[in-house]
C-alpha cells in the first residue's frame, strides 16, 4: 500500500464533475488498484475515490487514475509532496482461500488437464497488480488460460476472473487473447450463464476423484 501526503488539487470527471481545491490531503493507493483521497476531516469516508480495476499513470505533475472500461477519471495535480511511503502488507493481508480451495488448487496444479483438454501448468499464483491468478496454463495451441479455483462457483467468482483477465490483457501484450476458466466443485446456474455470456469456460471437478479416493463415474453412450 502506498500512502502519499501531498498538497494537491483533485478533479473527478465521469458521470459528473467535481473539484477538490488545492489542500493538504492523504492519497491512499492500494495494490488492487483502489485509490482514495482523504482529508483530515469528514470522518472515515474519503473525499473522492476510484474502485478497481483501474489504470494509474504517474508523471512529474501528478497522478491520473482511470477506470479500465468506463470514462471515470481522477486527475490529481500535486503541488508539494510531504511524505511518500510504500508498505508491504504481506500475504496475510490478502484474502485467504479456505482449506478445500487450497487443496483443489494443489490437486489441479498437478493435473491441469481436468480444467481443459491439453492444459499444462505454467505457474501457480500468477501475479497481477490486483491479486494472483490461481493457475496460469497453456494448451496444445500455446494459448494462455487463466484458471480461477473456488469451492463453489458463484457470480462473484465470475466477476473476479473477469477482472483478472482485464488486467492481464491490459498490462501484457502477450496476454491479449488470454482465456478464462472457472473451476469449482459446484458452479451455480447463474454463474454458468454469466460465464458463458462473457466467453468464459467453467468446469466442475470432483475432489475425491482428484485425490484418488474413488474412480470417476462412467458415462454410458447409447
Amino acid at each position: 500500500m502506498r500512502l502519499i501526503v501531498a498538497r494537491c488539487e483533485v478533479r473527478y470527471s465521469g458521470r459528473l464533475t467535481a473539484v477538490l481545491p488545492e489542500a493538504l490531503r492523504l492519497l491512499m493507493i492500494k495494490a488492487d488498484g483502489a485509490v482514495m483521497v482523504h482529508s483530515d476531516a469528514g470522518g472515515y469516508k474519503p473525499e473522492n475515490w476510484m474502485t478497481p480495476p483501474t489504470v494509474i499513470e504517474e508523471s512529474e505533475d501528478g497522478i491520473v487514475v482511470r477506470k479500465v472500461k468506463d470514462d471515470d477519471r481522477l486527475d490529481i495535480r500535486i503541488a508539494e509532496v510531504v511524505s511518500d511511503v510504500t508498505h508491504d502488507m504481506g500475504e496475510a493481508a490478502a484474502l485467504q482461500k479456505d482449506g478445500v480451495e487450497r487443496e483443489l488448487q494443489e490437486l489441479l496444479a498437478g493435473a491441469p488437464e481436468w480444467c481443459g483438454e491439453g492444459f499444462r501448468l505454467v505457474r501457480r499464483e500468477w501475479p497481477t497488480d490486483i491479486g494472483p491468478v490461481d493457475l496460469m496454463c497453456r494448451n496444445t495451441d500455446e494459448d494462455w488460460i487463466a484458471v480461477e479455483i473456488k469451492r463453489i462457483g458463484t457470480i462473484s467468482a465470475v466477476e473476479q476472473l473477469t477482472r483478472y483477465l482485464e488486467r492481464l490483457r491490459a498490462t501484457d501484450p502477450a496476454m491479449a487473447s488470454v482465456r478464462g476458466v472457472l473451476a469449482a466443485q459446484v458452479v451455480k446456474p447463474q454463474a454458468r450463464v454469466l460465464a458463458e455470456s462473457r466467453g468464459l469456460d467453467w468446469v466442475e471437478v470432483d475432489i475425491e476423484v482428484l485425490r484418488g479416493d474413488r474412480e470417476p463415474d462412467l458415462t454410458l453412450f447409447a
